[in-house]
């Protein structure tokens, strides 16, 4: 989501959704089933440079469920492919029968969770007997991961305990089928089926807010399935915005789980280290102590209107989210691969000197690069404390104080001043201070006062 200001306008813009990165994308048919013929549409990714590198491990990657199959987006929860790829793994995401461009369709168990696990498990192991044969792919090196609905049928695979996969990592797994009347009691009873005949480790990522799976189930399922027999690693990661089976597929939900990701791929002997860092957003900054994210007041550039308008709405955004200001103009973004990229980007169509004013909820701006450091000589609104200034002076800087910022006060020991806002703001004023008068020098910038006695 991007809006623009004063007024908020949305935009699909491509590099909200994807990495700038290349993904190396092809798209393989698969067959999985001869009589009648059934083949699966597969997307595989190769990271970046893999032309010359290469071979690399493999992450095949399941997909959950969906009320439309056939609509079904190709890649989602991209979160995970693009976590995989900047750790330098090649990646397989199959769609299930009936999906996308996947011929077929599932059979309907009820509550036989396991059937419906065991169904994909045969699938998922001839994707990837086709997939570990295509050239740059290090055969020796899998895993298999999967989101709701695929993270369940990646833990019925898991426990046929196949040969050439060294682990798992399920994303909110679970499934709840529609003429199942104990939806939550099949998948706990279930869980620890699977789990009395798994050897592969694995690791579970689970919310406490998740809106399909409630954490009593959840919990109840890693019981189960570890109770009889299964090794397996829970992360709760608490709460994620309004729900947590969405964590994936956001950018802010990446601070929750890839260490614990990584440091299961270290412990299982697969790569888990960042090698390819352009495949995630860029890491958070640090706040700059500019400002508070409500002083509206601090908002540099931007008139009244646009700040009552657009930047309220930002706040109302939700996370991942970033605003970039410019000189006359601005842009949010909210959501997408690298909101702060985007709204970097966007800025730069509509102004000049763009900069990320905030990320999230942290004020980024940064203090004017030559500003002075900020001093204890006086409140910044006592007019009255400003050395040498005449009366004209003192209702200069008063007006100063309504000024929108960047902006900066200088003044002269014979009473003289200079005021600017805008683009080099300091300097602006040093010389138009200096305009008749000597030894000026800046009192204030933006929010501080920075004048000193010696």
């Amino acid at each position: 989501m991007l809006a623009a200001l004063p007024q908020a306008t949305w935009s699909a813009d491509r590099n909200t959704a994807e990495p700038e990165a290349p993904l190396n994308e092809k798209i393989v048919r698969v067959p999985v089933q001869s009589s009648p013929l059934v083949t699966l549409e597969v997307t595989v990714y190769m990271p970046a440079h893999s032309a010359g590198g290469g071979p690399f491990p493999l992450a095949l990657i399941n997909h959950g469920a969906s009320h439309d199959p056939m609509n079904a987006p190709r890649v989602a929860d991209q979160f995970i492919p693009w976590y995989f790829l900047s750790r330098g793994y090649a990646v397989a995401m199959p769609m299930q029968r009936g999906y996308a461009q996947s011929w077929g369709h599932l059979t309907p168990h009820g509550c036989d969770v396991i059937a419906i696990g065991n169904d994909a498990a045969k699938d998922i192991r001839k994707v990837l007997d086709y997939v570990k044969d295509i050239r740059g792919i290090d055969a020796r090196q899998i895993v298999v991961a999967g989101k709701s609905m695929g993270g369940w049928d990646t833990l019925a695979f898991g426990a046929q305990n196949p040969a050439d996969v060294k682990g798992m990592l399920n994303f909110a797994g679970g499934v709840k089928e529609s003429d199942c009347s104990k939806p939550d009691e099949s998948l706990i009873m279930a869980a620890g089926e699977l789990g009395s005949h798994t050897r592969l480790p694995s690791i579970w990522f689970y919310g406490d807010n998740d809106q399909t799976f409630s954490s009593a189930t959840w919990k109840g399922m890693y019981a189960h399935y570890t109770a009889a027999g299964g090794h397996a690693q829970l992360v709760d990661y608490g709460d994620f915005q309004k729900d947590a089976h969405a964590m994936t597929a956001s950018g802010a939900g990446l601070p929750l789980w890839i260490a614990k990701a990584d440091a299961f791929l270290a412990s299982i002997g697969m790569p888990g280290n960042e090698v390819n860092p352009e495949y995630l957003p860029r890491p958070a900054l640090k706040a700059s102590g500019y400002a508070s994210i409500n002083d509206f007041s601090a908002v540099p550039y931007l008139n009244a209107r646009q700040k009552t308008a657009v930047y309220a709405s930002y706040l109302a955004a939700p996370p991942p989210k970033a605003i970039a200001i410019g000189s006359t103009n601005g842009m949010w973004a909210s959501g997408g691969f690298d909101p702060a990229r985007s709204a970097m980007q966007q800025c730069w169509k509509v102004s000049q000197y763009c900069q990320l004013y905030a990320v999230d909820n942290t004020v980024v701006w940064p203090r004017q690069e030559s500003a002075p450091p900020r001093t204890d000589f006086a409140s910044l609104q006592d007019v009255n404390a400003v050395p040498w200034l005449h009366a004209d002076g003192r209702q200069a800087y008063t007006h100063y104080l309504t000024t929108t910022r960047p902006r900066a006060f200088a003044i002269a020991r014979d009473g003289g001043w200079g005021q600017a806002s805008g683009i080099d703001a300091i300097n602006a004023a040093l010389v138009q201070c200096a305009n008749g008068h000597q030894e000026c020098r800046v009192y204030s910038v933006d929010s501080d006062v920075v004048w000193a006695t010696k």
